[in-house]
């Protein structure tokens, strides 16, 4: 089933989906904090731990047979760039977290190669976020965050993780690595959430 996000608007007018500050590319750049991990697939695990401990996981097998959607969706860089219409396959955070019990407000997703952002829960429910393992119906690729990335395409990219290994629910809020180095907590692209204090 595709699903079309809130701010993907089929064959509109581009600039009505260019946030301020932002240009449009054609490719899709690479941009990475430090290597690029390898996971193999028979070794790759994705979990889902609760406040209080209790962990949900899934092999790579495992999420595959979930229901998967195919989203389009515009994707926004804080370097500026943006690329519209992006065509993914992956499991919506919906599907993941529908078993999960948790009082959490808060996520704090862990990478593997130990990167890390954070981000409210509500952003990851109600069709707003999935576990992508597909690009322009290819398997997702390392350099773009394969075998599978977080996927949050109304906030920066920074916090569609690349590698995603593990969410941590949280009660209190806890800056990742950007975040950690001046980035704003949230990073709405409409209101130039850049850096801390925008």
């Amino acid at each position: 089933m595709a699903i079309v996000t809130p701010g993907f608007r089929g064959r509109g007018r581009s600039d009505d989906r260019v946030p301020p500050g932002q240009y449009l590319v054609e490719d899709f750049p690479v941009l990475s904090a430090g290597p690029t991990p390898r996971v193999p697939l028979d070794r790759w695990q994705f979990s889902i731990v609760t406040e209080t401990g209790l962990q949900s996981s899934w092999s790579w097998d495992e999420l595959q047979a979930l229901p998967a959607s195919s989203p389009t969706v515009d994707i926004h860089c804080v370097t500026q760039w943006s690329k519209l219409a992006t065509t993914w396959k992956g499991v919506s955070l919906d599907v993941l977290l529908e078993d999960v019990d948790t009082a959490a407000d808060y996520v704090l997703v862990h990478s593997y190669g130990g990167y890390t952002t954070n981000l409210p829960l509500e952003d990851l429910l109600d069709g707003k976020a999935w576990v992508a393992y597909e690009f322009d119906g290819e398997p997702l690729a390392p350099d773009h965050g394969g075998p599978a990335r977080l996927l949050v395409p109304h906030l920066y990219f920074w916090k569609s993780a690349k590698w995603v290994q593990r969410l941590e629910l949280r009660l209190d809020d806890t800056p990742g690595f950007w975040e950690q180095l001046g980035y704003h907590e949230y990073g709405d692209p409409w209101r130039e959430q850049r850096y801390a204090g925008d």
